[in-house]
């Protein structure tokens, strides 16, 4: 039996963007990865306006996507300066733009590359982490989440690859989330299925999590906020040196100088001060 969802019926008619908040509530649990969803709340149609506008501003060989593990690594706020400083002294000279946002599932980055967030930019490497919101949205049953998951980061690919065809492609593994230790069987069977998306050449894997947590999946000191989720920076320290031999393999040696668009916010925490 083949059971329709009004999201799914939507994105194959291109109507995704008129898709309200209320329809999006309305629609049964089961909603696949690959399925493209927009994020209706002000706050991130603003964002999306920024990364719009972002596109056109400087020059973009590096271009990062996913959600607040991303985001966070390169974001404006002020609280954030940490990151900010750190991204910048690995990345300068690369040309780097993160369009990452925060709470995005598969679904909702697929959204925003449907509706332009990508489109003419031209990178040379695009870096992709996600997923991880996938675990707490609804979808399938557990049994099922981890190939759901990796069809959708596989939808997320196939769209980079056909926005921007130049581009090779850094796959980064969903990192450890210790918050609730059952994701976490969920998370290696994603990861496994994702290597295999990866042929060494056009799609690089790279998974961190056997530098990021121990043999049992506990992330290890100092990897982690509070939240056992998110990643402190001793652990974008081990993203970054992972990521140095690929990038400098693919675009060379960093320039002396950069040309990147200036990072951006969250515009609700930039309004506040934070």
């Amino acid at each position: 039996m083949i059971v329709f969802s009004l999201p799914r019926i939507c994105a194959t008619l291109g109507l995704g963007l008129g898709l309200g908040a209320a329809a999006v509530a309305a629609v049964p649990e089961r909603l696949a990865a690959d399925v493209p969803q927009p994020r209706t709340d002000a706050n991130s149609l603003q964002v999306h306006q920024d990364l719009l506008a972002k596109r056109s501003k400087g020059r973009i060989d590096l271009y990062f996507v996913g959600d607040s593990i991303t985001r966070r690594w390169g974001a404006a706020e002020p609280r954030y300066r940490e990151l900010l400083a750190h991204w910048q002294k690995n990345f300068h000279g690369w040309n780097a733009a993160n369009f990452a946002w925060g709470g995005d599932s598969t679904r909702n980055i697929l959204w925003r590359l449907d509706n332009g967030e990508l489109t003419g930019v031209d990178p040379r490497v695009i870096v992709v982490m996600a997923g991880t919101n996938n675990l707490v949205q609804p979808g399938p049953g557990a049994d099922a989440l981890g190939a759901d998951i990796a069809r959708g980061i596989e939808a997320i690919l196939r769209r980079c690859q056909q926005l921007a065809p130049r581009a090779r492609i850094v796959l980064m593994g969903i990192t450890p989330r210790n918050d609730n230790m059952a994701h976490m069987p969920v998370i290696n069977d994603a990861n496994a299925r994702l290597a295999r998306l990866a042929d060494g050449q056009r799609i690089r894997f790279i998974n961190l999590n056997n530098r990021l947590a121990g043999a049992d999946d506990v992330l290890l000191p100092g990897m982690t906020d509070a939240d056992q989720l998110h990643l402190a920076l001793p652990a974008y320290e081990i993203w970054a040196q992972a990521l140095r031999p690929v990038l400098t393999e693919w675009l060379g040696p960093p320039a002396a100088e950069d040309h990147a668009p200036p990072p951006t916010g969250d515009p609700s925490a930039m309004r506040a001060g934070g």
